[in-house]
């Protein structure tokens, strides 16, 4: 099994072989996490948001440093340091929609939370495996995709500017998984491939969710 976890993994346009520094371009335009969460510290701390909002904007440049670490060893192990990082995000930033963009008790938010990802979970594995392939994996983030759509509309409703991000993120995340969806397509004509725009315009995307945490996601009193 611990030898599983450190089977090569060759997923990318750009990887040329197992070497460490085989996908330099995917690797390092995980600057673009990292610099968003820098930046999302930043103007949490100038705000003065609070603790929760700050380990957010942590939580995005350790999604970029999970990222470095599967472009370059690529691996099953440094794998999930790249989903984990994503998957933690994503449900701390439903959770501060919940709590703070709308102000919806523990009880009420919790119901709605699980809800929520139970019916995500199940329209995920109801997509047809042709559909899985044919994206390359992507359909895998139709969670998250849902999250920024739904609770968007929700915080929009309950009166608060902050879901006009969720749904400014869901536009930009359509674009960046699109170029994660055809990067083995265009190899043959394209050897560096498209992945490295995933990172990118995620990376800016984190961003628009970094400022909306940093100007609304301060506690309620």
């Amino acid at each position: 099994m611990f030898d599983e976890l450190h089977t090569h993994l060759d997923l990318y346009c750009e990887r040329t072989g197992p070497e460490f520094w085989s996908e330099p371009v995917n690797a390092l335009t995980n600057l673009a996490f990292v610099l968003a969460g820098l930046w999302g510290v930043y103007e949490v701390r100038r705000r003065g948001t609070g603790a929760f909002a700050e380990a957010l904007a942590w939580w995005a440049v350790a999604i970029g440093i999970g990222s470095f670490l599967f472009h370059t060893f690529a691996n099953r192990l440094t794998m999930w340091a790249d989903i984990l990082p994503i998957a933690g995000f994503t449900l701390a930033y439903t959770w501060l929609n919940l709590r703070r963009f709308v102000g919806m008790a523990w009880p009420r938010a919790l119901a709605v939370f699980i809800g929520f990802y139970i019916t995500a979970a199940i329209i995920t594995l109801m997509v047809p495996d042709w559909l899985r392939e044919a994206t390359n994996g992507s359909t895998g983030y139709l969670p998250p995709f849902l999250a920024l759509i739904f609770f968007g509309m929700v915080v929009i409703r309950a009166g608060n500017p902050a879901g006009w991000y969720n749904i400014v993120a869901a536009l930009m995340f359509c674009a960046s998984v699109t170029f994660r969806a055809i990067d083995p397509v265009v190899c043959e004509a394209m050897p560096l491939g498209t992945h490295f725009l995933w990172h990118t315009i995620n990376g800016l995307m984190l961003g628009v969710l970094l400022a909306a945490t940093a100007r609304y996601g301060a506690p309620r009193r």
